[in-house]
Order: structure tokens, then sequence, then C-alpha cells
């Protein structure tokens, strides 16, 4: 059995807001909310997770376009087990590149402070 918690319990597992979390709602991230005999929201276990891996693939860049397609197809099934796959592959590529332009400008920055380095060594300017 699922542990259930109202939105307020919720956003704090989650670390947002409330506001934040009807916003997901409203957006079509957050599947198959529930209401109790009140008709206050229900979240349930499945529920976070969902939400912290959403709140990762944002932070990598997914838009919510994307994060709507793959909460889509969750809903649906095991039969898209491979649309989900290939949506996240691609989505893995894209942050590979990202990292290599990352890692690349790292090597920039390096090769600056160490021409700095040099520089403050040396008491002049190097040569490139």
């Amino acid at each position: 059995m699922s542990i259930r918690y109202h939105i307020g319990r919720f956003a704090k597992l989650v670390d947002r807001s409330v506001h934040t979390i009807r916003w997901y709602e409203a957006q079509g991230l957050i599947p198959a909310v529930g209401r109790d005999a009140g008709g206050r929201r229900v979240y349930e276990d499945d529920h976070v997770e969902h939400l912290l891996f959403l709140e990762r693939m944002r932070r990598t860049g997914m838009s919510v376009a994307e994060m709507r397609r793959l909460t889509e197809l969750s809903m649906q099934g095991w039969r898209t087990l491979e649309a989900r796959k290939s949506l996240l592959l691609d989505h893995r590529a894209d942050i590979e590149a990202t990292i290599a332009n990352l890692q690349s400008a790292v090597d920039d920055i390096d090769a600056k402070i160490a021409f700095y380095d040099e520089w403050d060594l040396n008491k002049r300017r190097p040569r490139k």
C-alpha cells in the first residue's frame, strides 16, 4: 500500500512550493492525482518519485513539452517503453553535447589561467 500525502506534505517532500506543485499538475506533469472525500488532492509515493525525476530532467535542460510527452507516455503503460527510451536517449545525447561544450570552455579557462601564471611568474607577457 502506497503512502498518501496532501499537497502541503507532498510539497515538502519534493522541496517545492504548493504553487509550483499546482503548476506542474496544470501542465500535465503530475498524472493521476486523486482526491480525498473532502476534495483535496492526494499524492502517492509514485508522484514523489516522478516529480523528483522530472526536476532532475529540468535541471539538465529538458523542456516542459518533453517532460509532458514523457509523462503522457508513462501513463500509457509498458507499450510505450521504446518511445520513452528513445526520448531519454535523445535527451542524453543533448546533455553529452552540452558537457563536451562545457569541458571545452573549462580547457580554455585552464589555458588562460596557465598563461596568467606564466606571466606572473616571469613578470612579462608570454608569447603565444
